[in-house]
Protein backbone atom coordinates (compact mmCIF):
# COMPACT_ATOMS: atom_id res chain seq x y z
CA UNK A 1 0.00 0.00 0.00
CA UNK A 2 1.31 3.30 -1.03
CA UNK A 3 1.67 6.23 1.60
CA UNK A 4 -1.04 8.32 0.13
CA UNK A 5 -3.31 5.39 0.07
CA UNK A 6 -2.41 4.84 3.76
CA UNK A 7 -2.78 8.52 4.85
CA UNK A 8 -6.30 8.58 2.50
CA UNK A 9 -7.52 5.27 4.51
CA UNK A 10 -7.64 7.07 8.44
CA UNK A 11 -9.29 9.78 7.01
CA UNK A 12 -12.62 7.86 6.76
CA UNK A 13 -14.39 6.53 10.01
CA UNK A 14 -15.49 2.68 9.27
CA UNK A 15 -16.82 -0.02 11.30
CA UNK A 16 -15.84 -3.64 12.25
CA UNK A 17 -17.62 -6.07 14.51
CA UNK A 18 -19.48 -2.73 16.02
CA UNK A 19 -16.09 -0.87 16.74
CA UNK A 20 -15.57 2.30 14.77
CA UNK A 21 -12.34 3.36 13.62
CA UNK A 22 -10.13 5.30 10.92
CA UNK A 23 -7.42 3.11 10.63
CA UNK A 24 -6.56 -0.53 11.09
CA UNK A 25 -3.89 0.24 13.87
CA UNK A 26 -7.06 2.26 15.58
CA UNK A 27 -8.84 -1.46 15.41
CA UNK A 28 -6.11 -3.64 15.83
CA UNK A 29 -6.14 -1.62 19.58
CA UNK A 30 -9.62 -1.69 20.60
CA UNK A 31 -9.28 -5.02 19.80
CA UNK A 32 -6.45 -6.46 21.79
CA UNK A 33 -5.22 -3.14 23.50
CA UNK A 34 -4.84 -1.92 26.91
CA UNK A 35 -3.23 -2.84 30.32
CA UNK A 36 -4.95 -6.73 30.36
CA UNK A 37 -5.98 -7.91 27.22
CA UNK A 38 -2.31 -8.22 26.13
CA UNK A 39 -1.17 -9.85 28.78
CA UNK A 40 -4.48 -12.66 28.74
CA UNK A 41 -3.52 -13.61 25.53
CA UNK A 42 0.52 -13.56 26.47
CA UNK A 43 -0.75 -16.21 29.15
CA UNK A 44 -2.23 -18.16 26.84
CA UNK A 45 0.06 -18.30 24.60
CA UNK A 46 1.18 -21.55 24.99
CA UNK A 47 -2.27 -23.53 23.97
CA UNK A 48 -2.94 -24.94 26.93
CA UNK A 49 -6.34 -24.28 27.96
CA UNK A 50 -6.53 -21.99 32.02
CA UNK A 51 -9.19 -21.35 34.56
CA UNK A 52 -9.87 -17.97 35.45
CA UNK A 53 -8.06 -18.67 38.81
CA UNK A 54 -5.07 -19.35 37.14
CA UNK A 55 -5.26 -16.27 35.10
CA UNK A 56 -6.01 -14.16 38.12
CA UNK A 57 -2.25 -15.63 39.77
CA UNK A 58 -0.77 -14.81 36.41
CA UNK A 59 -2.03 -11.13 36.79
CA UNK A 60 -2.43 -10.40 40.60
CA UNK A 61 -2.66 -6.68 40.13
CA UNK A 62 -6.15 -7.28 38.03
CA UNK A 63 -9.47 -7.12 39.82
CA UNK A 64 -11.87 -10.00 39.75
CA UNK A 65 -14.41 -7.61 37.46
CA UNK A 66 -11.24 -6.03 35.38
CA UNK A 67 -10.44 -9.86 34.04
CA UNK A 68 -13.74 -10.93 33.79
CA UNK A 69 -14.98 -7.65 31.59
CA UNK A 70 -11.79 -8.11 29.49
CA UNK A 71 -12.11 -11.63 29.18
CA UNK A 72 -15.60 -11.44 27.79
CA UNK A 73 -14.65 -8.59 25.41
CA UNK A 74 -11.78 -11.08 24.00
CA UNK A 75 -14.50 -13.60 23.64
CA UNK A 76 -16.92 -11.33 22.08
CA UNK A 77 -14.13 -10.47 19.99
CA UNK A 78 -12.86 -13.86 19.12
CA UNK A 79 -9.64 -14.12 20.07
CA UNK A 80 -10.96 -16.50 22.69
CA UNK A 81 -12.57 -19.60 23.46
CA UNK A 82 -14.16 -20.19 26.46
CA UNK A 83 -15.38 -23.78 26.97
CA UNK A 84 -18.36 -24.13 30.51
CA UNK A 85 -17.94 -27.70 31.67
CA UNK A 86 -21.70 -28.84 33.20
CA UNK A 87 -20.24 -30.07 36.33
CA UNK A 88 -20.94 -28.95 40.28
CA UNK A 89 -18.87 -26.69 40.94
CA UNK A 90 -18.77 -25.50 37.51
CA UNK A 91 -15.57 -25.24 35.19
CA UNK A 92 -14.99 -22.65 32.95
CA UNK A 93 -11.54 -22.75 30.57
CA UNK A 94 -9.70 -20.09 27.96
CA UNK A 95 -7.71 -21.03 25.38
CA UNK A 96 -6.85 -19.04 22.34
CA UNK A 97 -8.89 -18.96 18.83
CA UNK A 98 -7.08 -19.45 15.41
CA UNK A 99 -7.91 -15.51 15.50
CA UNK A 100 -5.94 -15.01 19.29
CA UNK A 101 -2.92 -17.39 18.10
CA UNK A 102 -2.64 -15.37 14.95
CA UNK A 103 -1.78 -12.02 17.41
CA UNK A 104 1.14 -13.79 19.23
CA UNK A 105 3.86 -13.24 16.80
CA UNK A 106 2.80 -9.26 17.59
CA UNK A 107 2.96 -9.73 20.95
CA UNK A 108 6.46 -11.54 21.33
CA UNK A 109 8.16 -8.69 19.52
CA UNK A 110 6.54 -6.71 22.04
CA UNK A 111 8.06 -8.38 24.78
CA UNK A 112 11.16 -8.67 22.98
CA UNK A 113 10.90 -4.88 22.57
CA UNK A 114 10.00 -4.79 26.39
CA UNK A 115 13.39 -6.51 27.43
CA UNK A 116 15.50 -3.96 25.34
CA UNK A 117 13.74 -1.28 26.98
CA UNK A 118 14.34 -2.99 30.40
CA UNK A 119 18.35 -3.48 29.51
CA UNK A 120 18.51 0.13 28.53
CA UNK A 121 17.02 1.58 31.73
CA UNK A 122 18.89 -0.77 34.45
CA UNK A 123 17.70 0.35 37.82
CA UNK A 124 14.51 1.89 37.35
CA UNK A 125 12.57 3.43 40.22
CA UNK A 126 9.53 1.01 40.94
Amino acid sequence: MTKAAQQQECTQQRCCAGKHYFCSVELALQVIGGKWKPIILWHLRTGDKLRFGELKRHMPNVTQKMLTQQLRELESDGMLLREVYAQIPPKVEYSLTGLGSSVMPILDQLSKWGMLFEAEHPGGAA
